[in-house]
């Protein structure tokens, strides 16, 4: 029975998106996708999880990408998340926001802002976490739980706080007694093996995250461009 069930779930939630790629899994009963929406190929998407464009608005997902509980995505231009990125629990992405500084207009009244989200391959986002308007991740960057990012995250970086800030680097300046800790733990445990070929995957965000190339941020600026060309900012939200 609950094979059945669970055949119906993937069908159901499945319609739901513009385009969805093979062999992703919803793990939840409820989960809210209204207008464009596309979804990668093996994702797994957690319960509670709600999904809205408005206008001309897009959010697309990448390949082998995981979804926790309780997120919520935003998008009257584009939000973009790459391969292989986990986005935890109650974590808001969302690419417009009203403007109210230097102004004593009531918000309902006043212009948003509205600039396309780019996050990269093999990011971290973790619990709590809010993504802005015009924000880049870059790739195999992690953000702290309950941060707020207003600016661009680079490659490898750690950010944290409210609003976040850069706090540390994955592979620079780290020191030796946290360099021991880690080697101990793979000695203890070993590196996990993915159940997915994803091999290739993971090493062009390496090389690219290695590089220092903020991958993300040029594809934001290269989206933004094409958007503010033929895209009209079309939206109503509150």
């Amino acid at each position: 029975m609950q094979g059945i069930t669970g055949a119906w779930r993937q069908w159901k939630h499945g319609r739901k998106f513009a385009s969805v790629g093979r062999r992703c899994r919803f793990l939840g009963r409820f989960l809210e996708v209204e207008g464009h929406v596309e979804l990668g190929s093996h994702c797994k998407l957690r319960n509670n999880i709600i999904m809205r464009t408005r206008g001309g608005g897009q959010i697309i997902i990448g390949d082998y990408t995981g979804i926790s509980y309780y997120c919520y995505f935003e998008s009257t231009r584009l939000v973009k998340i790459g391969n292989m990125t986990g986005i935890a629990e109650f974590t808001v992405i969302r690419d417009t926001n009203h403007c109210v500084i230097g102004t004593d207009e009531h918000w309902r009244q006043t212009p948003y802002i509205a600039e396309p989200i780019v996050i990269g391959d093999a990011c971290m986002i973790t619990s709590g976490a809010y993504i802005g308007p015009g924000v880049a991740i870059g790739d195999g960057a992690v953000v702290a739980p309950n941060s707020y990012i207003t600016r661009d995250v680079g490659p490898y970086e750690v950010w944290g706080g409210n609003p976040a800030r850069k706090i540390a680097h994955r592979t620079q300046g780290v020191p030796d007694i946290l360099r021991k800790q880690y080697q101990d733990l793979v000695d203890k445990f070993g590196l996990r093996k993915s159940r997915h070929q994803v091999d290739d995957m993971i090493e062009k965000a390496k090389q690219a995250a290695s590089d220092g190339v903020n991958r993300a941020a040029l594809e934001r600026d290269r989206l933004k461009t094409e958007l503010d060309a033929v895209v009209p900012l079309e939206a109503d939200i509150e």
